[in-house]
Formats: C-alpha cells, sequence, structure tokens
C-alpha cells in the first residue's frame, strides 16, 4: 500500500488530459469526456482538453455539450479549421443547417480540396434546399475521393432536386454498386422517377426488390396506374402477405375493384379499417363496398363511422344522407343535410330529396317550399325531377287546401 504521502503527491501529479487521450483512444467516451472536464476545471485556457472534451461528447451523442465545448474553443481561436469543421457537423447533425452551412463554409475556404468540408458542405445546402448551390461543393468532395457512396448519393439528391433526374441516376446506381449497404438509394431514385412521371423506370427498380413489401406497393401502384390491374393484383398480394398494413391493404383492395374483383376487395377494407379506424377514406370505401352488396344498414353505419371520426367530411355526410334515403330514414336523412347545410353544402338534389323527405312524411307544409326551392336553384339542369317536382307540388297544394 502506498505511503499517504506518496499517495497524495501521485493524485496531484496525475495528468487528467493525458488520461482522457488514453480513454479516447481506447474508445472509452464515457470516461474521456468526464477527464477532459477535469482537464478544463483544472486549466481554463487548456484549448487541446476543450477541443477533445467536444470530441468525446459528440462521440457520446451529447452534441448540446459537444457544441458549447467547440464554440469556446472557436471563441478562443477563431478559425481553427478542426473546430470549425466538427462544430460545423454537429450543426448539421441538429439540422441546424444555417448554422452548419456558414461554419462549415469558412472551413471550405481553409482546405477548399479536402473532401469532409465540401461533402458536409453540401449536406447543408441541401438541408437549406438549395440543391443547386449544393452541387459545386459535393462535386469537389467526389474529386477529392471519388469512391464515397454517402457523396454519390448527396450528388443524385442535389441533381433530382432539380428536376435532372437522369443525370441524377448515375449517382444513386453509383452509390448502390460502390457498397451494399447503399442498395436502397435506388428506392430513392425511385421515387424521383414517380416524381417525374417516369413509371417504366420506377417500375424497373422496384421489381429488384421482390422482398420489399414497400416497393412491390408502389410497383402494384404504379401498374394499377398503368392500367394493368391484373399485373397489380400479384404485385399488391405479395405486398400486403409480407406487411398486412392499413396502406398495403387499402392498394389491393383498389385493384381488386380494377379488376372486377369486388368480393375479394370488402374484407381488406374491412381489415383495413380495423386498423385504422377513423380513417374516414378507408371507412368510405368500406360504406361504399357494403351499399354496392346490397349490405344498406351496414353501409350507413360505416359513413356514419367516418362522419364521427371527422364532423367536418362532407363526403361522409352526403354519402350517410343518400343511404338512409334508400333505407327509408327520411328523419335521419334530414339530419344529414342539416349537416352539410351547416358546412355550407346545398345543392339542387339534396333540395329535391329534402322535398321528397318531408313529402313521404306527409310533412306538406314543409314539402312544399322545398320542392319550390329545387325548382328555384336548379335552373332546368334536371328536366325529369323538375317535371315531378311540378307534379307534386300540384298535389301538395290540393292537399293543403283541403286542410
Amino acid at each position: 500500500m502506498l505511503p499517504l504521502l506518496l499517495l497524495a503527491f501521485w493524485l496531484q501529479a496525475a495528468d487528467p488530459a493525458a488520461e482522457g487521450m488514453k480513454a479516447l483512444e481506447g474508445q472509452r467516451y464515457d470516461e474521456a469526456a468526464k477527464l477532459f472536464a477535469q482537464a478544463v476545471e483544472k486549466d481554463k485556457d487548456d484549448l487541446s482538453a476543450q477541443f477533445h472534451l467536444g470530441l468525446s461528447l459528440s462521440l457520446l451523442n451529447r452534441d448540446g455539450e459537444a457544441i458549447a465545448a467547440y464554440k469556446k474553443v472557436l471563441a478562443a481561436k477563431p478559425g481553427l479549421y478542426e473546430a470549425q469543421l466538427n462544430l460545423g457537423v454537429l450543426h448539421l447533425r441538429q439540422k441546424q443547417f444555417a448554422e452548419a452551412a456558414a461554419l462549415l463554409d469558412e472551413a471550405r475556404k481553409q482546405k477548399p480540396a479536402e473532401y469532409r468540408p465540401n461533402y458536409y458542405m453540401g449536406e447543408a445546402l441541401l438541408g437549406l434546399s438549395k440543391p443547386e448551390e449544393a452541387e459545386a461543393p459535393l462535386r469537389a468532395a467526389l474529386q477529392a475521393d471519388a469512391k464515397r457512396p454517402e457523396a454519390m448519393v448527396a450528388m443524385g439528391r442535389a441533381l433530382a432536386r432539380q428536376g435532372r433526374v437522369k443525370e441524377s441516376a448515375t449517382w444513386f446506381e453509383g452509390a448502390a454498386q460502390t457498397e451494399a449497404s447503399y442498395r436502397d438509394a435506388l428506392l430513392e431514385l425511385a421515387s424521383h422517377y414517380e416524381q417525374s412521371k417516369n413509371r417504366e423506370g420506377a417500375i424497373a427498380i422496384y421489381k429488384q426488390f421482390p422482398d420489399n413489401a414497400g416497393a412491390r406497393e408502389r410497383m402494384g401502384v404504379l401498374l394499377l396506374e398503368s392500367g394493368q390491374a391484373a399485373d397489380a393484383v400479384a404485385e399488391l398480394e405479395g405486398a400486403v402477405k409480407t406487411s398486412p398494413t392499413a396502406a398495403n391493404r387499402f392498394a389491393l383492395a383498389t385493384a381488386y375493384l380494377k379488376a372486377k374483383q369486388n368480393d375479394k376487395a370488402l374484407p381488406l377494407i374491412a381489415a383495413a379499417v380495423q386498423q385504422e379506424p377513423r380513417n374516414v377514406e378507408l371507412r368510405l370505401t368500406l360504406g361504399r363496398l357494403l351499399r354496392e352488396a346490397k349490405n344498406l344498414p351496414a353501409a350507413a353505419q360505416e359513413f356514419y363511422n367516418a362522419a364521427q371520426a371527422d364532423a367536418k367530411a362532407t363526403a361522409a355526410w352526403r354519402e350517410l344522407a343518400s343511404t338512409l334515403f334508400l333505407l327509408g330514414n327520411y328523419q335521419g336523412t334530414l339530419g344529414a343535410f342539416d349537416k352539410l347545410r351547416a358546412l355550407g353544402e346545398e345543392t339542387p338534389a339534396q333540395w329535391y330529396l329534402r322535398a321528397l323527405c318531408y313529402d313521404r312524411m306527409q310533412l306538406y307544409k314543409e314539402a312544399l317550399p322545398a320542392y319550390e326551392k329545387f325548382l328555384a336553384v336548379s335552373d332546368g339542369k334536371s328536366p325529369e325531377e323538375e317535371f315531378k317536382a311540378r307534379q307534386r307540388i300540384r298535389v301538395v297544394k290540393k292537399v293543403l287546401e283541403k286542410k
């Protein structure tokens, strides 16, 4: 056991900065951060310890503390390249793109041929939605190191976001060929093909990902849009089997409907509704399928559920009104029309159905002005219904005269 005086001397002589370097080199980042913090506390002018404190904290993903540490370094020594670069990368990681770009631009000026400041500057400019400006630093980065897949992807994005999708393909494909982990870059290229209306190009890429449910779903949708419903069904069935999400089920159901296989669509939509009960579009689709299958009570319930999920969904109230009318629920129909009126929607067809509801409920005082309102707003656009309305007005007036 060391004598107490010798132990005290050893503790006093110990260099936390040196020990911190050993911990940093050994990838013991938490230990390194603590030691460099001790070194900074011991000597606030030790810029090396302050810099390596920032580095250790960044490796621990304690970005806020790391940013503060690097700012102290730059306050004491403005223009220090490594501090500018590392602080810029941290701001980039935090999606603080303007702050990142300012620092990385300064770093680039010091070392314009280096890979890292150019690559990260390009990423910062992409984050600022400046793909045209991002192109130059990204080209400089690739000139410094032509085999970096992350820079290839960034260049692909810069070109694609300028509308130069054909040029971008070289870079996305290059990244995928350079490193297997970047193969998904092709899916990003496919999405750009979709945006530029190049369905064939997108489909060709999606075919390369048969085990990817998302890719199969997108390919199915594109095939469906191209009028290839049968091929779309096969792809979307595979997508649902791999990933039975509400979106995939809805897409497959749509394909079944286009392929005239409505009986297969209904259970899929019902399952999707169970997954997303507040999805108005799913409930409306299910309601329409049920109505087509002559199950009017169930259809009305789905339209009602859609309206409850979003009280401002005019389509839900509209579908509910027409279905309740078919069921002979005239009071419910009028209630749905009242909701539509409150939402700012009144159409000639709604006034006609209102009049019919009142008429069939023998509420002739209400039916007469409703028929008259219909004739006023229809203005000759529905001659058959207008003829019927005029006939009913005569009958209703006679009934009212007898009372």
